[in-house]
C-alpha cells in the first residue's frame, strides 16, 4: 500500500518526534532507520518494519530504493522534498528513504545465549553517553559474534538514530538490552552457570589487571567495559571476576577496547579448533 503527502502531517510530526525525543520513541515502541546498510539489514533479519517513507519528486529513486519499496512488503508513504526533509538527520541530505520500526525490547531475565557447547561472549558498556560510540560497539560486538549486548545505567538509547546508524545495521542482528547495573549482570552470570556454561566477568580497565592477551579466554565471557573512563567503578570491579588491561600507548574508546578484546577472544577460540 503506498500514499502520498504533499504537505506536512500528523504521521510526519510523530516520525520527526523520533528523530531526538527518546521519550517519544519509548512512548510508541517506534524509531527510525536511516540509510541503505542499515535498512537493508533490518529486512534481512527480518526486524519489525512499520512504514517505508520515501522521496517524491526530485532524482528517480535508486534501484535499492525502488527495489525496497517493491518487493519488501512494507506499507509506504511519498512525501515531498520539503517535508521528506524534516526526517533527515542533523547535517545531512534529504533521504531517499527512512524506515519507520518497531522496537524489541527484551527482558535480561529471559536472555539466554549460548550452550554448554558454545559458550557465548556478551558485552556490557556502563553508561554509554554517545550514541554514536554505543552503535560502534554493537557493530564491534556483531562483527566478532558476540551473543548480545548490554547497556547499563542511564546511558545512551540504541535506537537513537544515531546509534543505528553508527551500528550499520549490527543492531538488528545481535541483541541489546538493558540492565540498571552490576547486580542484574551477576545474576545472568549465574543463571548461565546453572545452565551449564562456565561464565566469568571480565572487567576491562586500563589501571588493573593482567594484559588481555594473558588471559586465557575458556569459556563464556562477559566483558564489562567503561563508556570512555579507564578506569571502571568501584562495584564493577567487585563484580567481575577478572580485570584485564589492553596495552597502549594511549586510552581507547569503547568501541575500539571492545573489538580488540573480543579479537583476542575470538583468537584464542580459533586456536583450539
Amino acid at each position: 500500500m503506498t500514499r502520498r503527502a504533499n504537505a506536512r502531517n500528523a504521521s510526519v510530526q510523530v516520525w520527526q518526534a523520533y528523530l531526538n525525543n527518546r521519550a517519544s520513541r519509548l512512548r510508541d515502541n517506534r524509531f527510525l532507520v536511516h540509510g541503505m546498510r542499515p535498512i537493508a539489514q533490518a529486512l534481512e533479519c527480518r526486524w519489525p518494519l512499520e512504514t517505508l517513507v520515501y522521496r517524491l519528486g526530485g532524482p528517480e529513486p535508486s534501484a535499492w530504493a525502488r527495489e525496497v519499496l517493491d518487493s519488501s512488503g512494507v506499507p509506504s508513504v511519498g512525501l515531498v522534498p520539503e517535508v521528506m526533509s524534516e526526517l533527515a538527520e542533523p547535517s545531512q541530505q534529504v533521504p531517499e528513504l527512512v524506515a519507520v520500526a518497531i522496537a524489541r525490547r527484551m527482558e535480561l531475565e529471559d536472555f539466554a545465549p549460548g550452550t554448554p557447547d558454545h559458550p557465548p561472549n556478551v558485552v556490557v558498556i556502563d553508561r554509554p553517553a554517545s550514541p554514536a560510540r554505543l552503535g560502534g560497539l554493537i557493530r564491534s560486538a556483531a562483527a566478532f559474534g558476540a551473543g548480545g549486548v548490554i547497556v547499563t545505567g542511564s546511558g545512551a538509547d540504541h535506537y537513537d538514530p544515531r546509534s543505528v546508524q553508527a551500528s550499520a545495521g549490527a543492531l538488528f542482528a545481535v541483541p541489546v538490552l538493558r540492565a540498571s547495573g552490576p547486580a542484574q549482570v551477576l545474576a545472568f552470570r549465574d543463571r548461565q552457570r546453572r545452565r551449564g556454561i562456565a561464565t566469568r566477568i571480565v572487567g576491562s580497565d586500563d589501571h588493573g589487571g593482567i594484559a588481555l592477551d594473558e588471559l586465557a579466554f575458556d569459556g563464556g565471557t562477559v566483558l564489562v567495559l567503561g563508556d570512555e573512563s579507564e578506569t571502571l567503578g568501584s562495584a564493577w570491579q567487585q563484580a567481575c571476576d577478572e580485570l584485564v588491561c589492553i596495552p597502549s600507548d594511549g586510552t581507547l574508546g569503547a568501541p575500539s577496547a571492545a573489538a580488540v578484546a573480543l579479537y583476542e577472544i575470538s583468537r584464542q577460540r580459533r586456536a583450539l579448533r
